[in-house]
């Protein structure tokens, strides 16, 4: 997975660019668990966790 960025005239545009992007790749979500060694039964809870919060996401989507 790369993310690529074209710098034209501005770099302080194509910072925010790559910023975003990452964000909706959830890539620094990512990074910040990855940052400290996490325990495998920690790291199944909270996979847990964020399954659920999808799934709730998804059910307030489709019941509008």
């Amino acid at each position: 997975m790369s993310i690529t960025v074209e710098v034209r005239d501005n770099l302080e545009k194509a910072i925010k660019v790559l910023k975003r992007k990452m964000q909706s790749e959830g890539m620094q979500r990512e990074l910040k668990h990855r940052r400290f060694y996490e325990k495998p039964s920690v790291k199944k809870k909270r996979k847990q966790r964020e399954a659920s919060r999808r799934r709730r996401k998804s059910r307030r989507r489709f019941s509008r």
